[in-house]
């Protein structure tokens, strides 16, 4: 792949340019930037790696109006540009099963832009949300050489070493709840449900002991670290998706021995109770404290008052404009002028009026309108569907290895849907490089010879 003469000359200019600046030592970082632009242009699918592997570290970035996720998925997007405009890159990889829910949901989306109850809340909820949009983009165009088994490690190990330092470290913690860099416990709880389905990846397909051994480690490390948060949601979403994985492994149950079965339940004997013993008293309690849900009995817990309050307003939003809701990103604003608001108010600041859903489904259909909100859970119900239709075409060609990895990504994606129950969150980096992934991994499957047969 010839690498383009216009974009040396140019950077070339920027270097004599910054030379004969005041700022000549702001030079040698256009030439690391020529030397990175050209990583890229021969292996994009390196850019989405390193924006894998960054994401949990964002919060290094918080202070800066460009993220390094930002940076890197900007500098990957004019390179996927350009070779496309000089035809390098086939066009036909922009196609999608998603393609038509979400060209419907942008459009309403726009409808309820215009719609809005604040402008310039709506335009950086639009903002915001395009940085998702593009990765979806990027994800369709480099994910065909996208090595999975490098996807898998480096979302384990970045979200291990962070849950490392909130473990150890105060901090990156907030009041006491481990939050690494993203300053949210929730929102860190997400990543380590997202993380913990392919750490398990990685400890089955291990070759040897030794490395088994490394990535058991780092699956300890998030369990550890989802402890940490004391989030209740994360423990709930990870249990759902550990019984997933459960399943589809049953079928390895005739292979195991009895004596295998005295080591597991030594093993279980000894875990259990360590981890009973090591998992925080607060936590406990925050999970008992979800038995009084089933009683009805009237809870006491302001986390759970404030969720119940934000159904209730998020309801009355729905009912008075069903069609294109109040506007994105204006529940905040309708949430602030009620009496929860004030109820509710850790802080007692005015700024800590203005809440979010805390629920990315009910925020979608109350600022976006039943129709989006639709077409947003559709979206995410032909991902998961696609990623079984990948599941099933592997089993049908014998590849019962490909199909444990549609497995486990299943599995995180799942993780992610069902997080947004409990997290105000759509335009999240992995959910939308997920979403383009499991259409890429549906056409390839597909598109495999029936006679293909791999260990």
């Amino acid at each position: 792949m010839i690498f383009p003469l216009s974009i040396v000359s140019l950077l070339g200019l920027v270097c004599l340019g910054l030379l004969a600046s005041p700022y000549p030592y702001l030079a040698p970082g256009a030439v690391l930037g020529l030397a990175g632009v050209a990583v890229l242009y021969r292996k994009p699918t390196w850019g989405l790696l390193g924006i894998v592997a960054i994401l949990p570290f964002e919060g290094l970035f918080k202070d800066n109006a460009l993220s390094g996720s930002k940076f890197l998925g900007a500098s990957l997007a004019l390179v996927l540009m350009l070779q496309l405009a000089i035809r390098q890159l086939p066009a036909d990889r922009l196609r999608s099963n998603i393609w038509h829910l979400l060209v419907g949901f942008m459009l309403l989306y726009l409808l309820s832009l215009l719609n809005t109850d604040d402008m310039g809340i709506s335009l950086g909820h639009l903002r915001e949300l395009s940085v998702g949009l593009i990765l979806f983009v990027i994800t369709l165009l480099v994910a065909r050489e996208l090595n999975l088994d490098m996807f898998a490690r480096l979302v384990t190990i970045s979200v291990a070493v962070t849950c490392a330092m909130a473990m150890f470290s105060t901090k990156y913690q907030d009041a006491g709840r481990a939050s690494g860099l993203l300053k949210d416990p929730n929102n860190f709880a997400l990543l380590i449900a997202f993380a913990v389905p392919m750490a398990l990846l990685l400890v089955v397909r291990s070759p040897n002991l030794l490395q088994r051994l490394f990535w058991g480690g780092c699956t300890l490390l998030l369990l550890g670290g989802m402890t940490k948060t004391d989030s209740r949601s994360g423990l709930v979403v990870l249990f759902l998706s550990l019984l997933i994985g459960a399943w589809h492994y049953r079928a390895q149950l005739p292979r195991i021995r009895p004596r295998h079965l005295g080591f597991a339940m030594l093993g279980l004997a000894i875990v259990i109770p360590l981890g009973l013993y090591a998992m925080p008293a607060g936590y406990v309690a925050r999970i008992q404290s979800l038995s009084i849900l089933s009683s009805g009995a009237k809870s006491q817990d302001p986390s759970l008052g404030r969720r119940a309050s934000y159904i209730v307003v998020g309801s009355a939003m729905i009912a008075e404009n069903p069609l294109l809701g109040t506007g994105p990103g204006t529940f905040p604003l309708h949430y602030a002028t009620t009496g929860y608001a004030k109820a509710f108010s850790i802080k007692g600041e005015t700024q800590d009026l203005y809440r979010r859903a805390h629920n990315t489904y009910l925020e979608i259909f109350s600022e976006l309108g039943i129709p989006a909100g639709l077409m947003f859970v559709g979206m995410l119900a032909l991902g998961l569907y696609n990623l079984l239709r990948a599941r099933r075409a592997w089993l049908l060609r014998g590849d019962a290895a490909r199909a444990d990895v549609m497995t486990h990504l299943s599995m995180s994606f799942l993780s992610l849907t069902l997080f947004l129950m409990f997290l105000s969150a759509p335009n999240h980096k992995y959910l939308w490089i997920m979403l383009a992934l499991t259409s890429v991994l549906r056409t390839k499957a597909e598109e495999a010879p029936l006679t293909e047969v791999r260990a």
